[in-house]
């Protein structure tokens, strides 16, 4: 790591231009150089918390490749920092940058549980599961101040309606309780993302999330409780942590989850930019070898926006990764499977409470 460079407990290491806003290079340049000759500090490494109001909260999801219907997400940006993160362009349509912004500048959506209640109660509405964190982590920091998600999952429990949730914050331990009255009726599942076995990588890859320890000892927790977990290896990144993959599937079955999923990594968007400007501070040895594998997988460059293909990958490391994916598969979850979620209650509760025929 070059430390001179580096911005400590921070993913992204610059702001780069929002597409949406033509002149926001021009307006950042004069933004530091006033902040040169007054002699103020250009960049705080504060978060932020900004409240918004959004009208809906749950949305349908159209690609094929993420494994769910629909998705909600109580915070917009994510304070965990995850320089792979994908969701970092949807920053871009608040007016922010993908970059440090999406990590300073927490959009806070305090009404979430009400829009959610308004939306499964609707009498068109027919029970899918639901899944927090479709984009942003529900349990990323903001959660221990605001507690909108366990506000959520209340509702999802008084509507006896499904959710998945996707997290890599042991915070989600908070919510037992209702997790455990969700899973009596089959209606919940969650999915705890462990990208690598090493603190040293785990901290350059997501310098502000739950350590492996503690994710590995959520899983133990939650899967103790009877509650069904998902573990997510993803992204596998060539070169960073595809090595892993095979100690870190043995490491989460041992742990009790009952199957895992994994994407090869694809740096679509601003992320390229952010990516390898991280990659050349945070490992400038293999920082170019790294991006060359990443290209490999996508056929000569570092996205591939195709359904299908875009988050498996394509060539030869790409392949070599879901060999190893199967071999993990039979190696420790033969006898395991991940539950489907229960939508058949639903329907008899929209009003809150079990109707009586």
């Amino acid at each position: 790591m070059n430390p001179e460079n580096y911005i400590k407990g921070r993913g992204a290491q610059q702001n780069t231009d929002n597409r949406f806003l033509q002149h926001s290079f021009e307006l950042r340049d004069d933004f530091l150089e006033f902040c040169r000759l007054e002699g103020e500090e250009a960049e705080s490494n504060k978060t932020t918390y900004i409240p918004i109001f959004p009208k809906t909260i749950v949305n349908k999801v159209e690609s094929p490749d993420v494994g769910m219907q629909y998705s909600m997400n109580p915070y917009q940006g994510c304070e965990h920092g995850c320089v792979y993160c994908y969701a970092r362009n949807t920053h871009e349509y608040w007016g922010y940058s993908a970059g440090l912004d999406f990590e300073r500048k927490i959009l806070i959506k305090k009404s979430a549980p009400e829009l959610l209640e308004a939306k499964i109660k609707h009498k068109n509405w027919k029970a899918q599961t639901i899944v927090l964190s479709g984009n942003t982590d529900c349990y990323q920091p903001a959660e221990r101040e605001y507690e909108i998600t366990r506000k959520c999952l209340e509702v999802f429990l008084k509507y006896r309606h499904p959710v998945g949730i996707i997290t890599k914050n042991a915070l989600v331990l908070r919510d037992l309780d209702v997790l455990k009255e969700l899973n009596q009726y089959g209606l919940v599942g969650v999915y705890i993302s462990v990208t690598s076995l090493s603190e040293i990588t785990r901290r350059l890859l997501e310098p502000r999330t739950a350590s492996i320890q503690k994710r590995l000892k959520t899983i133990q927790t939650l899967s103790e409780n009877g509650i069904p977990v998902n573990a997510m290896l993803a992204p596998m990144i060539p070169g960073i942590n595809s090595h892993e993959l095979l100690p870190l599937a043995k490491a989460v079955a041992d742990h009790g989850a009952r199957s895992f999923g994994l994407t090869v990594v694809r740096l679509n968007g601003t992320i390229g930019q952010l990516f390898s400007d991280w990659l050349r501070k945070a490992m400038p040895d293999r920082a170019e070898k790294v991006l060359h594998q990443i290209q490999d997988c996508h056929g000569g460059t570092v996205n591939d926006s195709r359904f299908g293909t875009r988050t498996r990958g394509e060539g030869k490391i790409a392949e070599q990764i879901h060999h190893m994916a199967q071999l993990a598969k039979k190696k420790y979850f033969r006898d395991k499977s991940f539950p489907t979620l229960n939508t058949e209650l639903h329907e008899q509760y929209k009003d809150g409470q079990l109707k009586l025929f």
